[in-house]
């Protein structure tokens, strides 16, 4: 059945979206970007229209994705995921996901190394506890491997994770110190001997800091 556009009028709440009236009558409207090939008189057939809406739905999850990305990187999964919540048809998130893939915008590879970088530099942990968080993210497991060759070992995380700790620490004596930082590296899942290793550099690090003589402070 064909329709002819009688109407093509911008939407005051958002001017990205178009509200499309066929015959005299409001039809649907759509993105900008879709409906930018119409004119008023067109005649368009239910073909066509099914088409353009098809077209639509695609475009708000491209949008819908591209704001979920840019508020922190995301992983592959994380952006479907996101998608089927909303109501997009699978059709529509595979076509919106491997369009982000290829334009680079997406992409799991990127993603763990850029979410591992993050986990070192502000955020210190193990590198289990690390890979952990990815798989629970969806990341492949070989992914996840490669990126983790760019990351430091346990130890220098651990010294990393337990330098930033160390400054609320200060004013503790040597046993108190030990059993603090113990109990905060554990639960950033390093082993019992990575942690043993360098809680007593972290300490003399800290008394040197401090300019406190062992005498003054024991490590107990």
């Amino acid at each position: 059945m064909e329709h002819r556009i009688t109407a093509i009028t911008s939407q005051k709440k958002n001017r990205n979206r178009v509200n499309i009236f066929l015959d005299g009558e409001y039809a649907f409207s759509l993105a900008g970007i879709v409906a930018a090939w119409l004119r008023r008189d067109q005649v368009i057939d239910d073909g066509k229209i099914e088409m353009l809406l098809k077209a639509d739905s695609e475009e708000k999850a491209l949008q819908k994705a591209l704001v979920y990305i840019n508020y922190r990187p995301r992983s592959e999964s994380e952006v479907k995921l996101r998608l089927e919540k909303a109501g997009f048809d699978p059709e529509v998130i595979a076509k919106t996901t491997e369009k982000l893939i290829s334009s680079g915008v997406l992409g799991d590879a990127q993603f763990s190394q850029m979410w591992l970088e993050n986990r070192a530099n502000l955020h210190p942990r193990s590198q289990r506890l690390m890979k952990m968080e990815l798989k629970r993210k969806g990341v492949e497991g070989d992914q996840i491997d490669e990126a983790l060759r760019n990351v430091p070992d346990d130890r220098n995380l651990a010294l990393e994770a337990g330098r930033k700790y160390a400054r609320r620490l200060e004013r503790l004596e040597g046993p108190e110190f030990r059993k603090k930082m113990l109990g905060y590296l554990a639960r950033k899942g390093f082993s019992y001997a990575t942690i043993q290793e360098v809680i007593p550099v972290i300490w003399n690090e800290n008394i040197l800091k401090n300019g406190v003589s062992m005498g003054e402070k024991s490590y107990g």
